[in-house]
C-alpha cells in the first residue's frame, strides 16, 4: 500500500488526472478501473474520477507492479516531426498543438503512445500535462501545460467557463435559424468491449451546452461554428445528431449511407475541427488566442461541395 500527501503544487487537480500522472508505466484503463472499484482513497473516503485534491490530502494507492523504465515506447522519427511541425503556440507555461486527425491524445484502449506521451519522450524532463482533449478523430486547438501551477490555473478557467473554444464541423442537415443554442443534458455509458457512447438524459445526464453558428450553408449541409459552452465528451457530435443534423463523417452518431456518400466527395474522418482556442496563460496578462487553419483535406471537401448540388 502506498500513501500520498497532496503538496501545494499537486493541489487542484482531478484526482483522475493527478493519478494519471503519479502513476508512470500503470495503464489509464487499469486507473480507472481502481477508481470505479473504490481501490484509491482520499482521507480514507472513497475517490471519485472527478474529485479535487487540497494540500494535505492523504491520497491511498493499492500496491501496483508498473512496467518497467526500459519498457517506455519512443515515438517515431516522422511522429516526432508531425508534432514539432505541429506547434501553434509557445510560452513558459503552456504549448498549443495542431493535433492531426488520427492521432490520440493519450495511450489506451491498445494505443502503445499519443500526443502526451510522445512530447514527453521528445521533452525528457518536461512536466507536460493536458489541459484538456480532443477525441482522436478531432483536429486542431490542444493546450498542454509545461507547469503544475498553469495546470491549476486552466483547469480552474474550464470550471468557470473562461477558456473560450470554437470548432467548426460540417453537419448532415439544414438549422432552423442562424444560431442556436443546445442545452440537452449528456450521460456516459460504457457497452460492449468498452465502447464509451454519450446519450441525452435529461434525468441522469450532466448539464451541456453547446451553441451552433451557421457559417455556410450547403444545399442540405450546414458548415458550422460550434462554441463549447460546457465540455462533455463527445458533446458536439451528440448535441448535433440531437438536433437531426449529426456530424459528418461521424461513424457513431452520425448516418452511415449520408456518411457513404460524402466518402466520394473525399471526405474520410470526421468533419469536426477544433479551429480557436482563447486562454490566460497569467491572470495579469491578457488572453492569448490561437487559430488553427482547417486541414486541407477538408477545405477540399467544401470545395466540391460548393460545386456540387447536395440534397
Amino acid at each position: 500500500m502506498e500513501w500520498v500527501q497532496i503538496d501545494a503544487e499537486t493541489a487542484g487537480q482531478r484526482i483522475d488526472n493527478f493519478l494519471l500522472a503519479h502513476l508512470k508505466g500503470v495503464p489509464r484503463s487499469l486507473v480507472y478501473r481502481l477508481l470505479r472499484r473504490g481501490e484509491v482513497r482520499v482521507n480514507k473516503g472513497r475517490a471519485r474520477p472527478s474529485q479535487r485534491i487540497e494540500e494535505g490530502d492523504q491520497v491511498r494507492l493499492p500496491p501496483l507492479r508498473r512496467a518497467e523504465q526500459g519498457a517506455s515506447i519512443t515515438p517515431s522519427a516522422r511522429l516526432q516531426d508531425r508534432l514539432a511541425e505541429a506547434l501553434l503556440y509557445e510560452d513558459d507555461l503552456v504549448l498549443v498543438l495542431n493535433k492531426p486527425a488520427g492521432l490520440a491524445v493519450h495511450g489506451g484502449s491498445g494505443i502503445n503512445l499519443g500526443v502526451i506521451e510522445s512530447l514527453r519522450a521528445m521533452r525528457p524532463g518536461a512536466e507536460l500535462e493536458l489541459v484538456h482533449r480532443l477525441d482522436r478523430d478531432t483536429s486542431g486547438c490542444l493546450l498542454i501545460s509545461k507547469r503544475r501551477s498553469a495546470l491549476r490555473r486552466l483547469h480552474a478557467q474550464l470550471r468557470e467557463g473562461e477558456v473560450d473554444k470554437r470548432y467548426l464541423a460540417l453537419l448532415c442537415g439544414a438549422l432552423p435559424q442562424a444560431e442556436i443554442e443546445v442545452a440537452a443534458a449528456l450521460s456516459t455509458n460504457r457497452v460492449r468491449g468498452g465502447e464509451r457512447v454519450v446519450r441525452v438524459d435529461p434525468h441522469a445526464g450532466k448539464p451541456s451546452r453547446t451553441r451552433f453558428r451557421v457559417r455556410q450553408r450547403l444545399g442540405a449541409l450546414t458548415l458550422v461554428e460550434a462554441e463549447l459552452e460546457t465540455g462533455r465528451t463527445h458533446q458536439i457530435r451528440v448535441h448535433a445528431a440531437y438536433l437531426g443534423a449529426a456530424v459528418a463523417g461521424d461513424p457513431k452518431y452520425g448516418d452511415p449511407a449520408t456518411n457513404a456518400r460524402l466518402q466520394t466527395l473525399g471526405l474520410k474522418r470526421l468533419f469536426l475541427h477544433a479551429a480557436a482556442l482563447s486562454f490566460r496563460p497569467r491572470e495579469d496578462q491578457p488572453p492569448v488566442h490561437v487559430t488553427a487553419p482547417l486541414p486541407a483535406a477538408l477545405e477540399a471537401v467544401l470545395k466540391r461541395l460548393e460545386e456540387t448540388s447536395w440534397t
